[in-house]
């Protein structure tokens, strides 16, 4: 099914998928950056309920994000530091390491809806901090690659490899 492009997206015509892993992460959002024919900005719609997050600790590598709060309260883990936000609030998360790890949680009592801006590299590292693990992937459509491993499954460089 091909989606038509479009100049103009209101919010409120999005359809949402909602989704829950586990106790703490649950949302219901979507992702509609190429319905505005962005190739290389991601844009997507969020909404958190109370005592959850849309996402686990992580940072990118190679990809910046910016999130802008619309309606609700939370707190925005970054790095070694914990951030109350409320509406209106605009969060930083430039590519980077450990230090630049970010989730945003919902701490409040009401639905957290936000934003989400980024910058949609072709290939990109995401590290996981909580859980040390780590995702590798390409966006490209065509031979796209996506592995989540650990660093304990390391292997010398020319493993495997005949005559090596």
């Amino acid at each position: 099914m091909t989606t038509e492009q479009k100049a103009v997206i209101n919010i409120a015509g999005l359809e949402l998928d909602h989704w829950k892993q586990g106790e703490f992460y649950e949302s219901a959002d979507t992702s509609f950056g190429t319905l505005l024919g962005l190739a290389g900005l991601g844009v997507s719609y969020n909404e958190v309920p109370p005592g959850k997050s849309g996402c686990p600790f992580h940072n990118h590598h190679v990809e910046d994000e910016l999130f802008y709060v619309i309606a609700g309260a939370g707190e925005y883990r970054f790095g070694d530091e914990r951030h109350p936000i409320k509406a209106g609030d605009v969060l930083g998360a430039p590519a980077g390491g450990a230090e630049t790890a970010h989730q945003i949680v919902n701490t409040g009592t009401a639905t957290l809806v936000y934003l989400g801006i980024s910058t949609m590299a072709k290939t990109e590292i995401v590290e996981y901090p909580d859980s040390g693990k780590f995702l590798a992937k390409t966006n490209r459509k065509a031979g796209r690659f996506r592995h989540i491993g650990r660093l304990e499954g390391d292997l010398d460089y020319w493993d495997g490899e005949p005559g090596a």
